[in-house]
């Protein structure tokens, strides 16, 4: 029978981003706005986020050519966008891995709330903040924004297109943290209880891995089975590892 899936997926989260160290500044401050000029769309990498995409990149280029991604999907968001441009270069230094944006796999749309801390939200909005305390992230959809269950809806499109376009093929996207959470969801058939108990347990990790390898053996027409979760490449200076991640393996099925 038919493959319908690709041979691998790899999920990366974006490198640190400047949004990223500006709201943990204003969190670690209990201040009320993350102090970012650009629109979300338009944040760059920060200067670790640059070495975390070249390490990751290297991380690829060091598998056999035939283990390599064949095909790359990002998101259009700036932050996303230099993630993916650095890895191919590290991969495909000639430029020849195919690589396409997909607005699908953009950020979670933060609506009224865009750029505010989880103080700044309980400060300017408390009945919002109410809301989605007693809603759950899950559900919860600021004005002018999204919910998971939004997000987890084009991410069902995008997976139509990965089957039906790049089956067999072994593809990586570059996304953000929810979209990582929210293809997990997806793709381990979880439900709400379990990827937010992932949540909490802590954020996707900045360039980091979730990876799926096809097994033919499972089910009547093969399936994905989980291999990475969260894995980072090891970053570098003058030749010394700096900072080490261990490669976490998926836990086993019940």
């Amino acid at each position: 029978m038919e493959q319908k899936w690709p041979q691998e997926i790899w999920l990366v989260r974006h490198g640190q981003s400047a949004g990223n160290v500006a709201r943990d500044a204003a969190e670690a401050a209990k201040g009320l706005m993350i102090d970012i000029a650009e629109r979300d769309v338009d944040v760059p990498l920060s200067e670790l986020g640059v070495q975390q995409s070249h390490a990751l990149g290297d991380w690829f280029a060091a598998m056999a050519p035939d283990r390599q991604p064949s095909v790359v999907l990002h998101s259009p968001y700036l932050r996303a966008a230099e993630t993916a441009r650095i890895v191919r270069q590290g991969i495909d230094g000639a430029g020849q891995l195919t690589a396409r944006v997909d607005e699908r796999l953009r950020e979670k749309e933060f609506g009224i709330l865009d750029r505010l801390t989880t103080h700044g939200i309980s400060h300017r909005y408390p009945d919002l903040y109410e809301q989605r305390q007693h809603v759950g992230k899950f559900y919860f959809r600021p004005p002018g924004g999204e919910s998971w269950c939004d997000v987890i809806l084009r991410l069902r499109s995008v997976l139509d297109t990965i089957t039906r376009e790049y089956a067999g093929e072994r593809v990586l996207i570059v996304g953000h943290q929810v979209t990582v959470n929210c293809f997990r969801y997806l793709l381990e058939r979880l439900d709400e209880a379990t990827i937010l108990e992932y949540d909490r347990n802590g954020d996707v990790p900045n360039c980091s891995v979730t990876s799926y390898s096809f097994d033919p053996s499972l089910g009547k027409r093969g399936k994905l089975q989980l291999k990475l979760v969260n894995f980072v490449a090891p970053l570098e200076a003058a030749g010394t590892p700096i900072t080490v991640s261990k490669d976490v393996p998926a836990a086993p099925k019940a």
